[in-house]
């Protein structure tokens, strides 16, 4: 494959090499694009030889020598072609054009922009009007208002992913203004917010007859990710069909293309709205909806082509930490890959995803009372074992007996000391699950609080 305008091939990375002018091409081109390293001008596969050092050489450069940051905005990966390993480097176009070389600033010198396949020095002109226009209402330049906020969930999340945060944490990951107060970006990381995901079950296909109304939030925005995924985990039964070969299994949604609408419809929402994203069950299908539509510049053809351009990249930055979500791009094609472009509607002022489901829910009443019904029960409890139920949980559930415990009681069981770690790993994702109840529910800060299974732990357990 030749060089084209998203395309851009290096033989090697060296001093010499002025990969950052190649980035930030990329970065204030609509659509970024893609560099390659050792592969020569005519596509033929050369290889790098210390790829490890390299890759982390790229991301240092891309960090440190263009402003504004574009952390959030590429992703560097290695791939092996020809037999040989070479680098990969995923530029999305950003939202704070003009992206420029720090030591020259917004001048010809330091702004460049693709042409064709090249990257050509930005004329003075459009520096001056793509600066204009830029976007100054991201959560990560609005300031929240409130300041007085923890972060004790993030450091633990991180922790736990061997990515210890240190004391410069809240600079390195962009959740500053530029004038040192705490972002929105901050708020919604928080320990402590104001902000909840709704998950929402109603019988029938309309919104009159409502199940079950879920909230998740009022926490780092990271925790209520992972209890929106394991609600919905939950809800995505599997069927199971027995003929006289074989034993076919199906899922309402399928999982890989539901987890990443999850992840898309949360990371790239318009929290600017101050509207948060909400999911709804119905018996046909499951929808998705997220504050925003595409971003301007970003017409439909792109976004179904894989083209990034993230709207969060302070969140997008933090779940990639996090191993999360995948390199930039990859989520929308998987969503087509199982559900084609007719499952999304792009309005006004918002976007939602429709997954038809494989199996009306409300006939899991009627039908399955069969010789299915033992089937089903089993194939449910399977699920919330392995998919909802994390190792965490699962440990807690196998220290608790009969009798109501104590925290100090459950986490010397543990052998834990560390307080936050048990209650946000251990203790709350079970509450969430409701596979344990408090005895003290109406006060959950009681000096005399205790922990019970519920008939679900029971039977899980």
């Amino acid at each position: 494959m030749s060089e084209t305008n998203r395309i851009e091939y290096k033989e090697k990375l060296t001093r010499d090499l002025d990969l950052e002018k190649e980035v930030i091409a990329f970065l204030n081109y609509l659509e970024g694009g893609l560099i390659y390293l050792g592969i020569d001008k005519q596509g033929k596969v050369l290889g790098v030889d210390d790829i490890d050092s390299d890759m982390l050489k790229i991301k240092d450069r891309i960090k440190n020598n263009i402003a504004p940051s574009a952390m959030g905005l590429f992703d560097v990966v290695a791939e092996e072609r020809d037999g040989k390993d070479i680098i990969k480097i995923i530029v999305a176009g950003g939202s704070e054009k003009p992206y420029f070389k720090k030591k020259y600033g917004m001048t010809e010198k330091g702004c460049f922009i693709r042409v064709g396949t090249a990257a050509e020095p930005m004329p003075q002109a459009m520096i001056d009007k793509l600066f204009a226009s830029r976007t100054r209402n991201s959560i990560g330049k609005i300031k929240s208002h409130r300041q007085d906020l923890s972060f004790e969930q993030l450091h633990i999340y991180y922790q736990e992913n061997g990515k210890p945060l240190n004391k410069q944490f809240k600079k390195n990951l962009e959740l500053l203004t530029e004038d040192g107060f705490l972002n929105y970006a901050a708020y919604l990381l928080a320990d402590v917010n104001n902000v909840s995901i709704k998950v929402a079950k109603y019988k029938g296909l309309d919104r009159v007859d409502l199940l079950e109304n879920n909230e998740y939030g009022y926490c780092s925005l990271i925790k209520a990710t992972k209890s929106v995924l394991d609600k919905i985990a939950v809800e995505n039964t599997t069927f199971a069909t027995i003929t006289s070969k074989e034993r076919i299994e199906r899922k309402l949604w399928n999982p890989v293309a539901l987890r990443e609408a999850i992840y898309n419809a949360i990371v790239h929402n318009d929290y600017t709205r101050e509207v948060p994203p909400k999911f709804e069950i119905f018996d046909d299908r499951i929808e998705i909806t997220s504050a925003g539509s595409l971003p301007d510049g970003l017409s439909k053809e792109d976004f179904f082509e894989g083209v990034s351009m993230p709207r969060n990249k302070e969140l997008m930055r933090i779940y990639r930490d996090l191993d999360l979500v995948e390199q930039l791009g990859s989520g929308v094609p998987r969503i087509l890959k199982s559900y084609g472009k007719e499952c999304f509607r792009f309005m006004d002022n918002f976007t939602r995803m429709t997954f038809p489901s494989s199996e009306k829910i409300t006939e899991q009443v009627t039908e399955q009372v069969t010789e299915q019904v033992t089937e089903q029960v089993t194939e449910q409890v399977t699920e919330q074992v392995t998919e909802q139920v994390t190792e965490q949980v699962t440990k807690l559930l196998s220290v608790m007996g009969r009798d109501e415990t104590t925290t100090a009681e459950l986490m010397t069981k543990l052998d834990m000391r560390h307080r936050p770690t048990f209650l946000y790993n251990y203790l709350q994702p079970a509450l969430d699950a409701k596979l344990i109840e408090m005895t003290i529910p109406d006060k959950p800060k009681s000096s005399k609080q205790r922990y019970r299974l519920t008939e679900k732990g029971k039977q899980i357990k």
